[in-house]
């Protein structure tokens, strides 16, 4: 059987003609001290046997057919684990300034999509892990089920026994190429006949049943789909609209707890006193600069993953809406962020993303980028470990992720860990050229609804 990437992974695999719009996602795993090391390259041996995209690296395919997940004969995983001494300050600096660049490093495409870097000697004897992985390698609940595979919930790393054997691959053919993307052809042209065959018989019996309805929801549904693909023509704000290939990352924390009584205290959830803290940063960000905004346009990543799917991957799906940010109430920013994320997240357009996907995979690069390049801000909530967790037998202390901007003037990625949620801030600086004032204003958003929590409860 041929794999071929998802339609939202060559989605995003194919943006990298445009080095502004690359998925690259990097994490940091900060750690009390040095792991032992074949206990980590055992770990990391055991990812690459227990999900073979790690072992793959991706060719192209004739168009429509996406891009296939082709063995690595050279496979050497000796070159993704990497294992190096900090330099002077050997800090958290020293470590963020490691991740930044390797966020702007484009991977090797003759190799699997990954690497881990081992940051020894950092001050008070403490050590990193630096992850930089693509998008289609995992999402966050995806990365998530890797890490699990790294850690161990005790000190003392366990034997894990034997090493599963290496996933069976068999040698490439000289014309695998043109005979999978016909084999791909093929089968598309088979599903689209169903589909029509399937669907037009259903819509007649809809029809037949409710015709007023049956027009409704094929409105409606249209109506979804493009808002989900219609580009947009300009960035919503007036002060961040260049977009670089510099990326600056930085990090902050917020208590769990705190933010989720926030969200309850606003009539939302976690993820929306999250957003409505970003929100709060970014009017206050544009304040500074004398531009004040009303609304801007969000990327919002929604999961899609379902029961059944295979561990790692990429199940998710990017849905773009407004947000309010000119609105100083933060318990009234939290109820709009509500609204407007829960309505984001019953678009009908989400039943068809592989579709929409497929698509737009088949359109012109620079239409693609005008979908993209003019969102303001991306913001991810990644639920993760609540417990604490070990890698040869060094303690977690932290960790953050940096999503990719993909074309965004910031992305703020929420990743929790046990009692606190780490947030890694992944700025363009042609966007933001001033990182520490914004990094200052998305402190001040956050204190904004963590007070909220401290408010007494109206009865």
């Amino acid at each position: 059987m041929t794999d071929f990437m998802r339609n939202t992974d060559a989605f995003a695999w194919g943006m990298e003609a445009d080095a502004r719009l690359r998925s690259t996602v990097v994490s940091i795993v900060l750690l009390d001290r040095s792991p032992d090391w074949a206990v980590v390259v055992d770990r990391f041996e055991r990812v690459s046997r227990l999900m073979p995209m790690f072992r793959q690296r991706v060719v192209r395919s004739t168009p429509p057919a996406p891009p296939r997940w082709v063995p690595d004969a050279d496979f050497d995983l000796r070159f993704h684990l990497r294992r190096v001494v900090a330099p002077e300050p050997a800090t958290l600096e020293t470590v963020l300034e490691m991740a930044r660049r390797a966020e702007m490093q484009e991977f090797d495409h003759a190799r699997p999509m990954w690497q881990v870097t081992l940051v020894e000697g950092l001050t008070e004897g403490a050590a990193a892990l630096v992850v930089k992985l693509h998008h289609a390698l995992a999402d966050g609940i995806g990365a998530l089920q890797v890490a699990m595979l790294v850690f161990d919930l005790q000190a003392d790393a366990p034997d894990r026994g034997p090493l599963p054997p290496v996933p069976a691959a068999n040698a490439p053919g000289a014309w695998d190429g043109v005979r999978h993307s016909v084999g791909y052809d093929v089968s598309l042209v088979g599903r689209l006949v169903k589909g029509m065959t399937v669907g037009s018989a259903r819509a007649v019996a809809d029809g037949a049943r409710d015709p007023f309805n049956a027009v409704r929801s094929a409105v409606t549904t249209t109506a979804s789909v493009y808002r989900t693909v219609r580009p947009l023509n300009a960035t919503a704000s007036p002060i961040m609209k260049d977009r670089r290939m510099t990326r600056e990352l930085g990090v902050h924390e917020v208590p769990l707890a705190a933010l989720k009584e926030a969200g309850h205290r606003g009539g939302g959830t976690l993820n929306d006193a999250f957003i409505a803290g970003v929100t709060g940063g970014l009017r206050r960000y544009h304040e500074h600069h004398t531009a004040p905004v009303a609304d801007l346009h969000v990327t919002m990543p929604i999961n899609i993953r379902a029961e059944g799917d295979a561990e790692g991957g990429n199940r998710i799906t990017l849905m773009r809406f407004e947000v309010p940010v000119s609105v100083a109430d933060p318990q009234e920013r939290v109820r709009l962020t509500h609204r407007r994320a829960g309505k984001a997240r019953r678009e009908p357009s989400l039943a068809l993303t592989q579709a929409i996907a497929g698509g737009l995979n088949l359109l012109p690069r620079w239409y693609v980028a005008a979908i993209l390049r003019h969102v303001d801000f991306l913001a991810s909530d990644v639920p993760g470990v609540p417990v604490p967790v070990w890698v040869g037998g060094a303690a977690v202390t932290m960790q953050y992720a940096f999503g990719p901007t993909i074309g965004a003037g910031v992305n703020v990625t929420l990743f929790t860990y046990r009692d606190t949620c780490a947030l890694g801030i992944n700025v363009d600086s042609g966007a933001i050229p001033d990182f520490e004032v914004f990094r200052a204003c998305l402190v001040e958003g956050f204190d904004e609804v963590l007070a909220l929590s401290r408010t007494p409860s109206v009865v």
